[in-house]
């Protein structure tokens, strides 16, 4: 938008790789109207005013019923991602250690919760969620997805 005095602004999100061994915790999102029936990962935008693991943490408090503490989470990448809404910055965190016990606490935009093997996970993962855990498990810190 040059020369209209508005800067750039773009979205933050942040993306949980729950892993036990070599599993994975996936969600089915349901009534959400984004990617409903297809699989992804305990996620949610930046609230403001809180860092990128203490949004985590929230995330996973309100959705999945756990507690993580900052230190047992680790940003494993980032991902500069284009929509047709426009653009946004995802962060992965990695987390195998929480408390309490991996519950559906939104019924209304989770159907299933599932451990899935990061070998053979099932085929309608979201694209650029599905496109980011095999980054990770990869070892890619950076990656952007949509652009081309």
């Amino acid at each position: 938008m040059a020369g209209s005095g508005s800067k750039f602004q773009l979205l933050c999100a942040v993306h949980l790789f729950l892993m036990d061994g070599d599993k994975i915790l996936l969600l089915r999102r349901f009534n959400t109207g984004y990617e409903d029936g297809n699989f992804s990962v305990p996620a949610g935008h930046l609230d403001g005013g809180e860092t990128i693991k203490e949004a985590a943490a929230r995330e996973a408090l309100e959705e999945v019923g756990i507690t993580i503490l900052q230190d047992d989470l680790e940003i494993v990448q980032a991902m500069h991602r284009k929509t047709e809404q426009g653009e946004r910055i995802d962060y992965f965190l990695h987390c195998e250690k929480w408390s309490g016990g991996v519950t559906n606490r939104e019924p209304g935009k989770c159907d299933l919760l599932q451990w899935c093997f990061t070998e053979g996970l099932p085929s309608n993962i979201i694209p650029y969620v599905a496109y980011a855990l095999e980054n990770f498990l990869q070892g890619v810190k950076f990656t952007d997805f949509g652009f081309h």
